[in-house]
């Protein structure tokens, strides 16, 4: 039940033993504790995946309030990239911490939001000349992303993508495809957006020049790109599946939007800082975004978004039209500029590609044995195995339930996605020993062959 060998943290963390420890089931009594606490306290609305009480966590683990040490290969959602509690980033949290916590940048500025700003312009993509602004949450940069757009271009409509997620506020979930658990009984949303047809290789058979002609062809029919704001993607989709679009798919979008004035958005809140192999998807798949949106992997943890793009785009608001009370909190800054630095200075984008060739060696060892899984795909270290009927390649939800659940009880951390909820999603921080990473490939293997 346990790693035979302690390992030892290779990149950032705190010093914990690098090992998958179950002391208690899961989850054991403390969490158990704790969740009837939050059953009482806290609002049904607010879910949870792993039912335990978190306590440290680092390298490759998260350990609860029972002593369970389980393996981590969902890194708080792509968030804890550079590991839990760097010490890099630790350390920039704390001197900002006493030196000063709250001003508000658009009362009294203070460098690190400047730093955080001019950072970003450098490591986006592209070599044109661009702006940046900060905001608390990945939605919070969509929406303003798409109000900057909407300023510039003087235009309203507004396209997005099947098995798109772009957040959970009024526009955002407009934007977002998935109605459960993300839009049920939540509406009316914004209006002026319209959805369109996903390149998805493994069900629609399709080219990426055939996929970008379709979705073209529809948004000239239906809206008319005099009529269009901007078209806002993922790169590689996130909760819609881990979706990798046909070569040629979006640099044909990325050509039509800069030849119809169109502001071309990369959502890149969940792919973004080495995630896939390269500082950002953009980069895997040779595009310059207009404007880019990031946050999760950003600042280590602490909670920090921004927008960031061409900077006569960027400056077509009007003094006042951006901000807020928290964007681009100094503590956050401090965390972000040693994320970025952390980014650079490990190679983490290289790293990102040693993890993604383990993760697709063992995804595409299991598929060969068990035709349940229907397809393994992605870029660095965000990978994803589709579980499917294998008579019918129809999406297996129960399936894919079943063995997320089994690997928590044995204490390896996986999440679920996909518009059918039959995707395993794996974006484990890129401090995971390998040693560890092939343990907890080995439960998923085990918990697949025991349903």
């Amino acid at each position: 039940m346990s790693s035979t060998d302690t390992l030892t943290t290779p990149v950032g963390g705190p010093s914990l033993p690098q090992e998958r420890r179950l002391v208690t089931s899961i989850p054991g009594p403390r969490s158990q504790a704790l969740l009837a606490r939050k059953a009482a306290a806290v609002s049904a609305g607010v879910g949870h995946t792993v039912p335990i009480e978190a306590v440290a966590a680092g390298g490759g683990v998260v350990v609860d309030a029972d002593g369970n040490s389980l393996i981590d290969l969902g890194a708080g959602i792509a968030v804890t990239t550079v590991g839990n509690a760097h010490p890099k980033v630790v350390e920039a949290v704390q001197a900002q911490v006493a030196q000063f916590v709250h001003t508000c940048f658009t009362i009294s500025p203070y460098e690190g939001y400047v730093a955080v700003a001019e950072a970003l312009n450098r490591v986006t993509p592209g070599d044109h000349a661009k702006k940046s602004a900060l905001f608390n949450s990945g939605a919070e940069a969509v929406e303003n992303a798409v109000k900057i757009a909407r300023k510039f271009t003087g235009r309203q409509a507004v396209v997005a993508f099947d098995h798109g997620y772009h957040g959970r506020t009024n526009l955002t979930m407009g934007l977002t495809a998935k109605t459960m658990p993300y839009k049920s009984g939540f509406g009316p949303f914004a209006p002026e957006i319209y959805r369109m047809p996903l390149s998805y290789p493994y069900r629609d058979g399709l080219t990426g020049a055939e996929a970008a002609a379709r979705a073209i062809s529809m948004i000239e029919k239906q809206i008319g790109a005099d009529s269009l704001a901007a078209i806002i993607i993922e790169p590689i989709q996130g909760e819609g599946g881990f979706i990798v679009p046909a070569e040629g798919f979006l640099g044909a979008l990325v050509d039509w939007s800069r030849a119809n004035g169109v502001v071309f958005i990369a959502d890149e809140i969940q792919t973004g800082f080495a995630r896939t192999g390269a500082m950002f998807a953009s980069d895997v798949f040779g595009i310059v975004p207009d404007v880019i949106t990031t946050a999760k992997g950003i600042a280590g943890g602490m909670p920090l978004a921004a927008v960031t793009g061409r900077a006569e785009i960027m400056d077509a608001s009007h003094v006042g039209g951006l901000g807020g009370t928290y964007g681009g909190n100094p503590v956050a800054c401090a965390a972000a500029l040693a994320t970025i630095e952390v980014f650079e200075e490990e190679d983490l984008a290289q790293r990102a590609v040693a993890v993604g060739d383990i993760l697709v060696r063992r995804l595409t060892e299991m598929q060969q044995a068990d035709p349940r899984i229907g397809d393994v795909r992605g870029r660095g270290a965000m990978v994803a195995a589709e579980f499917v009927d294998p008579a019918t390649g129809a999406p297996d939800a129960a399936l894919t339930s079943a063995v997320a659940k089994a690997c928590i009880a044995e204490g390896v951390i996986v999440l679920t996605c996909g518009t059918y909820g039959n995707v395993i999603r794996f974006l484990p921080p890129l401090s995971i020993p390998d040693e560890l990473l092939e343990e907890g490939l080995d439960v998923v293997a085990a918990s697949l062959a025991a349903h």
